[in-house]
């Protein structure tokens, strides 16, 4: 969308400036209009305040301000309702709406577009759009941190293994496990909120590209449109697109957790791990192996990381090198950030369904907690502890141990006294305290740790944030 001010007229909208109209290609390729309707409320809301404030002015009168209020709302409804016929030689959402304002009210419509430019007109409309993602995509993790503090709170001392590179580490509990997940999405939800932050100015008013002459208050239009204020550099605010890239930046880090969490959820699913099962709302079949229960919807979720990191990626190289101000490469700046909010409400959506809906086997996540020698590392603290041994001493010691269980085929906690005093004189009876799972999950008091009770704290705290957003 480029700065054009000449009505629509004969030649598409170019008036006398060319001689021969553009052919199907040109208008293939600069036409807009495919995508850009998306932005119709926007675009009208825009509108309807501008016309306001140049009545307000004094710049139109108050009759014809009204004449293009109403007409617009007319518009509006036929868009809602399906009936508004899009033209593609029109070629984009605001000459659009425009032109079918100019049929409704007649030469009233014409003064619309007094003191402002299709630069500015459309920096706003996609700046109203996308901030109203950034309060989508916060309402999105919202509803699924809830979901995840149910889990936690279900589960809060309910042992599981702890993994680092997949393989067993040390116990901890499920419902640590699920408060991991909230504290990415609250940090998501911090990301969008100060996204939304720093969009929140409003260019319209800067015209092209250098502002106008005519004395139009641009503080009432932010204030008409939830603006904080009016952009104060005209330049830059026309050919700004920071606002979109700082949402497809968080909505890919949002994009990267979703798909985290939804490995896990396949791997959990597995026969082999049998941690949890999704409900039939969330899985599918196999079309000849009538045993399969397939997570696809975990699988999708996992996959559309890569949808909304090219977004980001294809914005990013749409920008990068532009002089200013506005240029035509940046009417590429919509269908992606379209592609990107859609997909990513729809993987918030399917994840909170799923945990929602999901099952835990509490007996299959103590089996696995506590096989693998996963109390290996209380071990060895309480030879530091207890037996006063440092520290490198006793993580050789009890990787002895662990040999030696493991050449029996049996776990740490049965191994005998005898056989443990073998490896180390100075291990007693006091040993077996730390060596099971419930045990090793109750020790790690730290704050933030995975013992029971400061998963309880934490659940309490974000409860108290979920309050707050009530």
């Amino acid at each position: 969308m480029t700065d054009k001010t000449q009505s629509p007229t004969a030649n598409a909208m170019w008036g006398g400036r060319f001689a021969a109209g553009p052919d199907a290609i040109m208008t293939a390729i600069n036409a807009s209009i495919g995508f850009d309707r998306r932005l119709y409320a926007q675009d009208i809301r825009g509108s309807r305040a501008h016309a306001a404030m140049l009545a307000a002015t004094g710049i139109i009168s108050p009759s014809d301000a009204e004449a293009i209020g109403e007409g617009l709302l007319t518009v509006l409804s036929e868009i809602e309702a399906g009936s508004f016929a899009f033209s593609e030689a029109l070629e984009d959402i605001h000459m659009n709406v425009e032109a079918r304002l100019k049929d409704l009210i007649g030469e009233p419509a014409g003064r619309l577009h007094t003191a402002r430019s299709r630069n500015d007109q459309v920096a706003v409309d996609f700046r109203l759009w996308v901030r109203d993602q950034c309060d989508g995509a916060v309402q999105g993790c919202r509803a699924l941190i809830r979901a995840l503090l149910d889990q936690a709170e279900a589960g809060a001392d309910w042992v599981m293994p702890g993994f680092t590179h997949l393989q067993t580490a040390q116990p901890v509990t499920w419902g640590h496990h699920m408060m991991a997940y909230v504290e990415m999405l609250g940090r998501d939800i911090g990301r969008f909120t100060d996204a939304r932050a720093r969009m929140n100015e409003c260019p319209l008013g800067s015209a092209a590209l250098a502002g106008t002459g005519f004395p139009i208050d641009r503080d009432a239009t932010a204030a008409a449109l939830g603006f904080d204020r009016p952009t104060a550099n005209s330049l830059d605010a026309v050919s700004d697109r920071d606002f979109a890239l700082e949402f497809l930046s968080a909505a890919a880090i949002c994009a990267t957790h979703l798909s985290r969490l939804a490995e896990e959820l396949v791997i959990w699913s597995s026969a082999q791990f049998r941690f949890v099962a999704m409900s039939d709302r969330w899985s599918t079949g196999s079309s000849i192996m009538p045993q399969k229960r397939n997570p696809d919807a975990a699988e999708l979720i996992r996959a559309k990381i890569g949808r909304i990191l090219g977004a980001a990626v294809a914005l990013f190289t749409v920008m990068k090198g532009l002089p200013l101000a506005y240029s035509k490469d940046m009417q590429e700046d919509k269908e992606q950030v379209f592609d990107a909010a859609d997909t990513l409400m729809l993987a918030l959506a399917a994840m909170t369904g799923m945990m929602s809906d999901l099952t835990v086997s509490r007996d299959r996540l103590e089996a696995a907690a506590s096989s693998g020698f996963s109390t290996a590392t209380d071990l060895a603290d309480w030879l530091v502890r207890e037996a006063g041994l440092p520290f490198r001493e006793a993580h050789h010691a009890t990787g002895a141990l662990v040999a030696a269980a493991e050449a029996r085929g049996v776990d740490l906690p049965d191994l005998t006294l005898a056989e443990m005093q073998a490896v180390n004189s100075a291990i007693t009876g006091g040993v077996y305290a730390v060596l099971g799972v419930h045990n090793s999950a109750r020790s790690r008091q730290s704050y933030g740790g995975t013992a029971p009770d400061q998963v309880r704290a934490q659940i309490a705290r974000w409860k108290g944030v979920t309050e707050e957003w009530a």
